[in-house]
């Protein structure tokens, strides 16, 4: 339903709604499944998240503004901090809150941490226990017990953002609770990525992966060119991987270069279905030391550098 279409009916509602919660507990799949394309990148290894991405999509005569957050947990690393600090402000500007838990983990170290920011910032926030069809109901019952003696969640959603289950009706919950008002973005828009950057996060996705070591953390994309054909039917995409040291390089592209032609033609393909036009994918791979101590890569990401 448009904006125009509604007019004379129910009012526009619009909000930003921040997901949170400890690294890899399924936000970014959350966040996919409730706007119902890929706009944020998975993987199963820990903080694959690094800047803040929002997902929009409308319900009814609500736009809700989905904010993926960087997992909260005990940082080490100045980027790791910096991550930290984007959910802290996601946190800060939302509306509404979820609080992701994963049922199998429980309330562990890091999901004390995420309800003690909640706690910090005081925002009205639901409690979304996810991964329930993994776990018996007898197990899931006192998570929910605890989480709510932690903190006041004005309600409880027990979802599958793997499978959908439950992830309908939260998404009714949260348009109802978004204040009235006028749409904040085209209704046709479905996050605040530009495709050049969602394309590096494509690629830097199918790194992670893709390789089982440490490396993908010393790793960032960026698209350099990007050149469409006239009719829009096809483009030709740029990108360079950046590593921290020279000896990274032989990984990432494998013998005879076929670990990063196996990166780029999964990266391809998944473009391609993303932007619905034939994708040319040309990837190459630099050194760039010291580049987790540029405050100008920290920009790029959409993070803040602390000095």
């Amino acid at each position: 339903m448009t904006e125009a279409e509604n007019s004379g009916t129910a009012p526009t509602r619009a909000g930003f709604v921040a997901i949170i919660g400890a690294p890899n507990v399924g936000k970014s799949t959350l966040l996919n499944r409730l706007v119902g394309t890929k706009v944020s990148i998975v993987s199963p290894k820990v903080q694959t998240t690094r800047r803040r991405i929002i997902g929009i999509t409308i319900e009814g005569p609500c736009q809700i503004l989905f904010v993926d957050t960087p997992g909260i947990f005990a940082p080490k690393r100045r980027l790791e901090s910096a991550m930290v600090k984007a959910a802290s402000v996601g946190i800060t500007d939302a509306d509404l809150v979820l609080l992701l838990l994963d049922a199998r983990k429980g309330i562990d170290a890091n999901a004390r941490l995420a309800i003690e920011q909640l706690r910090r910032e005081r925002r009205p926030a639901f409690l979304v226990v996810n991964k329930i069809d993994a776990v018996p109901p007898e197990r899931a019952l006192p998570l929910i017990k605890e989480a709510n003696e932690a903190y006041p969640f004005e309600a409880t959603w027990i979802v599958s953002a793997l499978n959908g289950d439950g992830c309908a009706d939260l998404l009714r919950a949260v348009a109802k609770r978004l204040p009235e008002g006028p749409w904040l973005f085209p209704e046709d828009q479905l996050s605040d990525l530009s495709d050049r950057a969602l394309a590096a996060e494509i690629t830097r996705e199918q790194i992670f992966l893709q390789l089982h070591q440490e490396l993908p953390y010393s790793v960032t994309v960026e698209t350099e060119g990007w050149a469409e054909a006239p009719d829009g039917s096809e483009v030709r995409i740029d990108q360079t991987i950046y590593v921290l040291r020279e000896s990274q390089k032989p990984i990432l592209i494998g013998r005879r270069g076929q670990q990063l032609k196996a990166i780029g033609e999964a990266a391809r393909r998944e473009l391609e279905k993303i932007l619905e036009k034939r994708v040319h994918l040309f990837l190459f791979v630099k050194v760039r030391e010291n580049w987790l101590d540029d405050p100008e890569r920290y920009r790029e990401m959409g993070l803040d550098f602390e000095r």
